[in-house]
């Protein structure tokens, strides 16, 4: 045990967690020479890969000069704060990684906070040393302050720290320090992070932190066996976050090297391990020996804060472009997602054909969406809301987001001005180097939906927003709607060039000459505050006096793409994202013009 060394990598999104990990793999030699590396390696499902952020907490294994370092690489975004929480149990420290220009930013502040909480002390490493315009020592200063402002102890404050570049392979102690390869880094690794304190000799306690599934041997658990031994086809007991008790028969073992998961006959105290054979085992349950029934503490996870209803869809091209339509199909999935993502919540309503789902934010429950979507599920989802709450008088309490926002001075006071107008308070400006601006706001989360899309307008693309879920305060007063109001098409058919060029001045179109539409869609954003049903459809009517080359000229402008984000972002409280495998499209919840016009 004295050989093990178990650690995660916390860090903002885009810090550079995943590319460093690929480096020490590499130069551990823990990859076989002959085999090819992807990029960001350890981002293993499409979305990961195309996003390029961690969703899901990954487990993985280096042996280096006689020791065994386990290595969890986690999510940067706080929408997955759900998951760094949970494996956080699991380490005896973590490397925090800073980006030497931007510096601490919402999620580096987030997950310091629960190491700290924890009692971990943290190895500082300050990645991308190499950027042009780095400064690792004001960052330094920065990280320093973060610490204090999160009553970090003396033995947490006299951290180590490491400069290195994830993407130049290269780390060392001292700025000035000459290196070409990542020793200082793993020499660090070895003297500052304690080995586990865990009893081999002691009865079974392993504490189950993820989950993942395999196709031959079911659910496998993956946590960390902090007292005892275990072999395949010993008996265990479950103990339940109800504190029910289920036996269970271990299986399969595995180990971690790499990217593999290695076959084990055995395992023992202070390992990071996965174990098949315990079905229905869910995050946070401890596996003990069934003659010494002693559960671990479960894992606290905080409370989502986001919810929207998810339904069939219902539309009138349902069942034309997904595999799975029933409630009973969507109910399944959800149940399967519950099982490892423990940060979400669904419960039944009225209507069982629609269930609410809860989750950290928006991000958490669009790439939820995202997948099932390519999964070939059809749904509809409504727009999002707050998750208020009450105090101990009474008061209502809303979820607040602590906002970091990085413009150019032009810009800034626009930014400002619209973050106020959605009940954010400015608390803190500063001016960096490159003379753009560093604006931190405390902004309730209901403010900030709809907002990313006209924030990237008011910058010109160039600004940059970092949200993290600061927690709950009084509620700050009514919202007023900004958005303007919606074309809506008046009846079902296919979509003509002709009356797209007359619709085009009526504002901005989000669908092409030639799509289908059905009544109550909505096609478009009408340039003033009012809805305006149109007819999208309606082709030119011919006459023996139509010459040959006249439809030459409409030129239509290219329509707005919606993603699924977008979609999300754009809709209001009467209208809904209908989410097909191959299609995107807004709704009226009521599709009926003249029941809608009643209401």
């Amino acid at each position: 045990m004295t050989n093990i060394r178990n650690i995660a990598i916390v860090a903002h999104v885009d810090h550079g967690k995943t590319t460093l990990i690929d480096e020490l793999l590499k130069q551990s030699n823990t990859i076989a020479g002959h085999r090819e590396l992807a990029e960001r390696a350890m981002d293993s499902n499409d979305l990961e890969k195309e996003r390029g952020i961690t969703i899901v907490a990954k487990c993985t294994a280096i042996d280096w000069e006689g020791y065994r370092i386990n290595i969890i690489d986690t999510p940067g975004h706080a929408d997955f704060g759900g998951e760094v929480e949970r494996v956080l149990k699991l380490v005896d420290s973590v490397l925090l990684l800073v980006d030497a220009f931007e510096g601490p930013m919402p999620q580096t502040k987030f997950v310091l906070r629960k190491s700290l909480e924890l009692g971990l002390k943290p190895v500082v490493v300050i990645n991308k040393i190499d950027r042009p315009n780095g400064r690792p020592d004001a960052v330094l200063n920065m990280v320093f302050d973060l610490f204090g402002d999160l009553e970090a102890n003396d033995e947490q404050l006299d951290f180590p720290v490491v400069y290195a570049s994830g993407l130049g392979g290269f780390a060392k102690k001292e700025l000035e320090d000459e290196s070409t390869d990542m020793r200082p880094l793993l020499e660090a690794i070895i003297e500052h992070v304690a080995p586990p304190a865990d009893d081999p000799e002691g009865p079974l306690q392993m504490q189950v932190a993820t989950l993942k599934y395999d196709e031959y041997v079911g659910r496998v658990a993956i946590g960390r066996v902090f007292s005892g031994k275990m072999r395949i086809g010993d008996r265990v007991v479950r103990c339940q976050r109800g504190g029910e008790q289920v036996g269970a028969r271990i299986t399969k073992l595995f180990g971690f090297k790499g990217l593999d998961r290695i076959d084990r006959e055995e395992v023992s105290a202070g390992d990071i391990v996965a174990v098949a054979g315990l079905e229905g085992i869910l995050p946070g349950e401890t596996i003990c020996a069934p003659d010494a029934i002693n559960p671990l503490p479960m894992i606290a996870i905080d409370e989502p804060t986001v919810s929207m209803v998810l339904m069939i869809n219902n539309s009138p091209f349902a069942g034309l472009e997904g595999k799975y339509l029933t409630s009973r199909q969507i109910r399944e999935r959800l149940d399967r997602e519950l099982e490892q993502n423990v940060a979400l919540k669904v419960e039944p309503t009225e209507n069982n054909d629609a269930f609410i789902v809860s989750g950290r934010g928006e991000l958490h429950l669009s790439i939820l969406i995202e997948q099932m979507r390519r999964e070939g599920f059809e749904l509809q989802v409504s727009q999002p809301r707050v998750i208020y709450r009450e105090d101990e008088n009474g008061k209502k309490l809303e979820p607040i987001e602590e906002v970091i926002v990085e413009t150019e001075q032009d810009y800034a006071g626009t930014v400002i001005q619209k973050l106020s107008e959605r009940k954010g308070e400015l608390v803190r400006l500063d001016v960096n180097s490159d003379n753009t601006q560093r604006l931190e706001f405390r902004v309730p989360s209901r403010g900030l939906f709809g907002y990313r899309s006209e924030f990237l307008t008011d910058t010109r693309g160039t600004g940059i927003m970092y949200t993290n879920f600061a927690g709950y305060e009084p509620f700050r007063g009514e919202l007023l709607s900004k958005r303007n109001g919606v074309l809506i098409a008046l009846e079902r058919g296919d979509t003509t060039a002709y009356a797209l060029f007359n619709l085009q001045d009526r504002g901005t179109l989000f669908v092409g000459a030639g799509e289908a539409v059905y009544e109550g869609q909505i096609i478009g954003l009408h340039s003033r505050d009012n809805d305006l049903v149109v007819n999208p459809n309606k082709k030119k009517q011919l006459s023996n006096m139509r010459s040959s080359g006249s439809d030459d000229a409409l030129i239509l402008s290219p329509p707005v793409t919606m993603t699924l984000e977008k979609a999300i972002e754009f809709i209001e409280a009467d209208e809904y994202v209908e989410i097909t495998p191959t299609s995107i499209r807004l709704r009226k919840a009521e599709l009926n013009h003249s029941l809608r016009k009643r209401k």
